[in-house]
């Protein structure tokens, strides 16, 4: 079983990183292979509007989206984590979840009727990391809700989505032993959710 984590964050081996680390680390201790990526530096252009992945489910830009396409194809879980900036994830993260709109596809007749290749041909599982360093959930605005309904629009089902808060300077995340058990404990969740869907398929 593979998951592939990403950070939306600029920073390097900043807070953000350092949590969706943690959740592959609890999906490692199940037995997952893990992978992660930091949109940080890589070249991710906008999405066009243009439609050409309607029929291909394939992005007709060429960038490093291209390259994390086939990550995901290969991964069975995900693991996407942003920082909140003005209650929205970052730039970063808002590219590549605009980028995912390939893994759309809808009636030509009728929009309303649309799926996810994803549901076709395997339903993916996902955690999702928001970090605010506001004291208040609230301030975290639309950051979970954006890397949810999008990620559950594209075919997965986000297994937990883990909130954490006041943090803001490099480092502290690594010292809040409870906040990185919470999120190995989601890691462990994200994987035991992959085995008991192994073991369903190999039963029928």
């Amino acid at each position: 079983m593979k998951i592939l984590g990403i950070s939306g964050s600029p920073r390097q081996g900043g807070n953000t990183e350092t949590l969706v680390r943690a959740v592959l680390e609890g999906a490692a201790a199940r037995g997952c292979d893990t992978e992660l990526v930091s949109l940080g530096g890589l070249q991710i252009g906008e999405c066009l509007g243009c439609n050409q992945c309607a029929d291909t489910f394939r992005c007709v830009l060429r960038d490093d989206m291209q390259r994390l396409y086939q990550k995901l194809e290969e991964a069975d879980g995900l693991v996407l984590g942003s920082p909140t900036y003005f209650y929205q994830v970052t730039g970063l993260t808002k590219l590549f979840l605009d980028r995912l709109y390939a893994y759309e596809a809808f009636d030509e007749k009728d929009r309303s009727v649309w799926l996810s290749p994803n549901e076709v041909f395997g339903l993916k599982y996902a955690v999702t990391v928001a970090v605010c360093e506001q004291r208040d959930e609230a301030d975290m605005g639309y950051t979970s809700i954006a890397m949810d309904r999008t990620l559950q629009a594209v075919g997965y089902r986000v297994v937990d989505s883990v909130k954490a808060l006041r943090f803001f300077a490099r480092g502290e995340a690594r010292k809040d032993e409870e906040q990185l058990e919470k999120a190995r404990r989601a890691g462990n969740r994200l994987a035991d959710t992959l085995l008991l869907a192994q073991k369903v398929r190999q039963s029928r």
